[in-house]
């Protein structure tokens, strides 16, 4: 298993946006928490350095891209916490199909279909 660490800008606003895109926090403590969706993890730090935030990607790979999207509306979450809006999935010139979701302080999320 592989959890990295995530930067957050406003520690209590990111663990709002990523609840709200479906991810539950499972642990964690002081400055670290554990946000889990099924069998995905990863670690939210209250830690912002705007170089690393904005220039940090993730890929969040789920077994039917177009009904997660659906379910989660990543479109209307950005709405609600100010961040940037996504990018719905389309095949990509590499040959998968993606949606591009910004979080709040500004890490890039690919997902993408199994």
């Amino acid at each position: 298993m592989l959890r990295p660490f995530l930067p957050s800008r406003d520690y209590s606003l990111s663990q709002r946006f990523y609840k709200d895109l479906g991810f539950s926090v499972e642990g964690g403590a002081g400055n670290v928490a554990v946000m889990t969706d099924g069998a995905c993890s990863f670690l939210l730090q209250d830690f912002y350095v705007k170089d690393l935030a904005e220039n940090l990607m993730v890929q969040l790979v789920v077994s039917d891209l177009d009904a997660w999207w659906r379910e989660r509306d990543p479109a209307s979450v950005a709405v609600k916490f100010g961040s940037r809006q996504p990018v719905a999935p389309a095949m990509q010139p590499w040959g998968r199909k993606v949606g591009f979701i910004h979080d709040p302080c500004g890490v890039l999320w690919h997902v993408t279909e199994a």
